[in-house]
């Protein structure tokens, strides 16, 4: 166990590198073989349009978009690991580490920005993590078991339902029935912390959770089933019911844990995106995390700010796939030996 620990750790570690070199990439090496000069970046990066040539080439050379790509790359990981100093041409502003950029245009760091931001999106993606993951697979197994009769056939049509309707259309009509003609939930932009009131951030979450929850439950569910329908129907199932054992027991135990893996694995990934921003989610109810935060940079056209985003989505990913590799030496201990 320790050494598939371990294992799994250096390539967390050797993913995360590659990570690092992919966003890099996608923000200043493709853009410069796409014929993007150091000026232009300047331009982007600190927004100096309209600004002399000269000063526009002084602001390019103290970013260092004049050296070469690698040594522009190690800056930036450096600037991760260790903080960096940026020339903003009156002053020299220090961008304590964690650095994932220094925005021109709101004149401080990005990463204070994004912590600022975070407990919303946290608070979101783990709320409406525990719903969609309880009730949806809670759903499948029901649905399966039951193959064929009016819940199972009711479930799936809702589920069906759940996956076909976009986020932005089932959080509007929620809010206006819910939120503005019935006064039962908190409406769009409440947010309270929860080490403030816990009921009252539990009551400003609880329509983005369920309308969130409500899309991504369905795909959960329609999975449980067809895994579950799948695992029932082995050999080992029909042998652990002919040795008396509870029927409790072998759709859990038995049933349910080896159905898990395909679970475990989009359950990871889904929610290592979300805390990376839940984009839709978070502007169709106006709560400040992320995924609003990314796309107000993205409407600005702060590079800084959007290369923060990107970085911190990437990286809560590959952490989300780690725990999943670890969850999977729990649910299916062969996987160790792998």
């Amino acid at each position: 166990m320790v050494t598939y620990i371990i294992r799994r750790l250096i390539a967390a570690v050797l993913m995360l590198v590659i990570v690092s070199i992919a966003t890099f990439s996608i923000f200043f090496v493709i853009p410069r073989a796409a014929g993007v000069t150091a000026s232009d970046f300047a331009n982007r990066y600190v927004g100096v349009k309209g600004a002399t040539a000269e000063t526009v080439k002084a602001t390019a050379e103290k970013l260092g978009f004049y050296d070469p790509l690698v040594v522009q790359y190690g800056r930036w990981v450096k600037g991760i690991v260790a903080g960096s100093e940026f020339d903003t041409g009156v002053d020299v502003e220090h961008c304590p580490a964690p650095c994932f950029g220094y925005s021109f245009i709101t004149k401080q760091p990005v990463w204070p920005d994004l912590l600022d931001r975070l407990p919303v999106t946290l608070s979101l993606a783990v709320g409406a993590s525990v719903i969609w993951l309880v009730t949806g697979v809670a759903t499948g197994v029901l649905s399966a078991l039951r193959r064929g009769s009016i819940f199972d056939r009711g479930a799936m049509t809702v589920a069906l339902a759940g996956v076909s309707l976009p986020i932005f259309f089932t959080g509007i009509v929620s809010l206006v029935f819910f939120s503005y003609k019935f006064g039962i939930t908190a409406p769009g932009g409440s947010y309270t912390p929860i080490t403030e009131n816990p009921a009252e951030w539990a009551y400003d979450l609880i329509l983005p959770w369920i309308t969130l929850a409500f899309l991504l439950s369905a795909a959960y569910a329609r999975l449980t089933r067809a895994g579950m329908l799948e695992t029932m129907s082995e050999d080992y199932i029909r042998t652990a019911r002919a040795k008396g054992l509870r029927e409790p027991r072998v759709i859990v135990k038995h049933g349910l844990r080896a159905a898990l893996t395909p679970i475990v694995t989009i359950f990871g990934l889904d929610l290592g995106l979300l805390l990376g921003g839940a984009i839709l989610t978070e502007t169709t109810f106006s709560l400040n995390g992320i995924g609003k935060y990314g796309v107000h940079a993205i409407a600005v056209g702060d590079l800084p700010q959007i290369l923060g985003v990107t970085t911190v989505a990437t990286f809560f990913v590959v952490f989300a796939n780690l725990a999943v590799d670890l969850l999977y030496a729990v649910v299916d201990p062969r996987v160790r030996l792998g």
